[in-house]
């Protein structure tokens, strides 16, 4: 059962899609019955963040809250050429090799990839970014006509506003579409 959700923060992250995450799996509303999840923002080095919008956001906590969530997620990738750095590679593939899952919005999934969770799978990133997925990431199977692809222990999301579809999922497969479509 999922309890603990870490979110990927770095300089330059999409305050839209930490907005999502943190209101499917951050809001506490326990007093109306649905589950409440142990949410972190997390990043490779803790700090002050800007966001894309300027907005600053207080990251308390490392890379090892990321790799032992049930569930880890990369919002977006804003520099889509540059490898992410190793350390969170390998705090992604911790995650699903201890059984979790990690979900991405947008161009995180340029991250998946590059960590090799994605390969010899079926996922989606941003239909503008699709084809240089495909390029870059020859093993994956890249498909730029869906909202988000589940493929297990590794979900992708289109773009961003395709990422609360994707979250929406993830709580319809934990605790049913009656818990899913409250929140």
């Amino acid at each position: 059962m999922l309890s603990t959700v870490a979110v990927l923060a770095y300089e330059g992250v999409s305050a839209f899609g930490l907005g999502i995450t943190a209101e499917v799996f951050g809001t506490d509303r326990s007093a109306q019955g649905l589950p409440r999840y142990d949410y972190t923002v997390t990043a490779a080095q803790p700090g002050v963040l800007r966001t894309d919008v300027g907005m600053a956001v207080v990251v308390e906590h490392g890379l090892d809250r990321l790799s032992a969530a049930d569930l880890a997620v990369v919002v977006c990738w804003d520099d889509i050429a540059t490898r992410p750095p190793e350390p969170v590679l390998e705090a992604l593939r911790t995650v699903v090799s201890r059984g979790g899952r990690v979900l991405s919005q947008c161009t995180g999934a340029f991250v998946l990839a590059a960590a090799g969770l994605l390969d010899g799978l079926r996922a989606t990133t941003h239909w503008q970014y699709a084809s240089q997925l495909a390029h870059c990431y020859p093993r994956v199977q890249v498909d730029p006509g869906v909202l988000y692809v589940d493929q297990g222990q590794v979900i992708t999301s289109a773009g961003t506003a395709a990422g609360i579809d994707a979250c929406l999922h993830v709580l319809r497969l934990e605790h049913g579409a009656a818990v899913a479509n409250q929140v």
